[in-house]
Order: C-alpha cells, then sequence, then structure tokens
C-alpha cells in the first residue's frame, strides 16, 4: 500500500503537471478535473493506510520530461496510468481508482484518435516571455523566482495541510485544513499555469519528511502565518514593480487571499 501511495502521488503530479504544459483549453480543464480525483484517490488511499495501523510519505522519483507536442504528453501519462493501475487492490477502493482510471485512459484514447488535437507544447522552451507582454528583464527575473518558489511553496501546503488532515478527529481543524488544501491547489494551478505559458514548466522540488511531519502544531502554525504574510509581501511588491495591469490586479488578488489564510490559520491556534 505504501508503493502505491507513492505511485498515486506521482500519477497525481503526472495528471496536474500534463494539464498545466497542454495550451488547449478543454484538454487542460479535463485534465485538470482527472487530477482532482487522484487527489481524492491518494486521500482516501492515505486513510485506508492509516486505519490499518501503518503510515504513508511523500517520497517520490517522477522526473517531468520535456515533451514537445500533445500527443507525447498524453501517450507518457496513458503509460503512467497503466503501471499505476495494475497495483490497486482488489478492494471497492481498488475498483474505484480502476474505473476512474478507465475512463481517464478513454478520454485520452478520444484525445489521440483526432490528429488536429496533436498541437505544440511551448511549456518548456524556456523563452521566459509572459504572453505578448513586453516586460522589463528585471520584472521578468521577478516573476521567474516568484513562481518557482510559490508553486513550491503551494505544493507543500497542499500535502502538509493533506497529511494533517488525515490525522485529525477535530471537526473544525478538518475543515479548516479541507479549506487551506482546496486554496493552495488553485493557487498551485494559477502559478502552473503561468509558468507553463512562460515555457519554464517545472516539477516543485520533493518535500523532506521533516517538514509535513509536524511533531509541534502550534509552532506550525504561528511560522505558517509568518510564511503567509511573507508571500503577501511577495505579492505586493510584484505587484508594484509589474508594469502590466492585468498581472498586478492579478497578484493584489493573490494577496487578499493570503490574507484570509492567515485568518484561517489563526482559528487553528
Amino acid at each position: 500500500m505504501n508503493s502505491l501511495y507513492k505511485n498515486k502521488h506521482e500519477l497525481w503530479l503526472h495528471i496536474t503537471f500534463a494539464s498545466f504544459a497542454i495550451n488547449d483549453e478543454e484538454i487542460k480543464a479535463r485534465l485538470y478535473e482527472f487530477s482532482l480525483i487522484a487527489f481524492r484517490h491518494m486521500k482516501w488511499l492515505g486513510a485506508d493506510i492509516l486505519k490499518d495501523g501503518d503510515d504513508y510519505n511523500y517520497d517520490r522519483d517522477m522526473k517531468l520530461f520535456k515533451r514537445q507536442s500533445v500527443f507525447e504528453v498524453l501517450h507518457a501519462l496513458m503509460k503512467e496510468v497503466n503501471n499505476t493501475s495494475a497495483l490497486y487492490p482488489q478492494s471497492v477502493l481498488g475498483k474505484r481508482m480502476r474505473t476512474d482510471d478507465d475512463y481517464l485512459l478513454e478520454y485520452l484514447s478520444q484525445i489521440l484518435h483526432n490528429e488536429t488535437n496533436n498541437k505544440e507544447v511551448t511549456a518548456f522552451n524556456m523563452k521566459r516571455k509572459w504572453l505578448d507582454k513586453s516586460l522589463a528583464q528585471e520584472q521578468i527575473d521577478a516573476l521567474t523566482m516568484f513562481l518557482f518558489e510559490e508553486s513550491y511553496k503551494e505544493y507543500e501546503l497542499i500535502l502538509v495541510y493533506a497529511y494533517m488532515q488525515a490525522r485529525t478527529e477535530n471537526v473544525l481543524e478538518f475543515s479548516i485544513f479541507q479549506d487551506l488544501i482546496d486554496e493552495s491547489h488553485f493557487h498551485l494551478k494559477s502559478f502552473g499555469n503561468m509558468m507553463a505559458k512562460m515555457g519554464i514548466l517545472a516539477l516543485p522540488r520533493e518535500l523532506h519528511a521533516m517538514t509535513y511531519v509536524i511533531k509541534d502544531l502550534e509552532k506550525f502554525v504561528t511560522d505558517g502565518i509568518a510564511e503567509e504574510k511573507a508571500a503577501k509581501e511577495m505579492c505586493r511588491e510584484l505587484s508594484d514593480a509589474i508594469k502590466d495591469e492585468e498581472l498586478s490586479k492579478f497578484f493584489d488578488f493573490i494577496n487578499y487571499q493570503e490574507s484570509y489564510h492567515i485568518e484561517l490559520m489563526k482559528k487553528l491556534l
């Protein structure tokens, strides 16, 4: 089960980053929906592992290869889905995961049957240009650093909050963790898609166990509030520095969301 959890974690990332890499909005949206289903699979698997008195971690071995076309991305994704499905147990949960993945494979097959879907993938071309805007180099550099740091932070928070949510019996804590997980999913999606548009899509670095095995919840939440305040400041600085109204408004929007995250974390305290 622990090996399966590791593979499911990797499959969630494969689906998520395939959705970021592909430019077609309809395919992108459908793949992201499937990625959220895969994340729920992780949640249910984790609960079963804990119920059996075992534990799981967030180790991973996967790499994000720089595919050049939509079909290359989807063929690689189908291989990962098949490899993971072969590990599912003969249980109610195993059947649910298998049938979900069977439908994902069917959807991918439908896309692959239409040659017009095989568009170029530009998510890895390293152009570091924001759409058709002429941002100054220092603005591009600041945006690049922000996206790398914040995409890791959101990935980290999704997994850390999910780890703690699985281990609480307190209804308020469970609810707050769910809100924070959902918010971080949205932020990761936003930043991942922005990285792809700039041609710099990359996986967040792996989490060390010390990141998510929390010994002191109060200290973790207090430190988390400080981290959210730092993220707010980064958003404010980017909003001020980038001379593009659309981007500035986006970072203001993220800044205000971080403010509410702080209020949610204060409830935990």
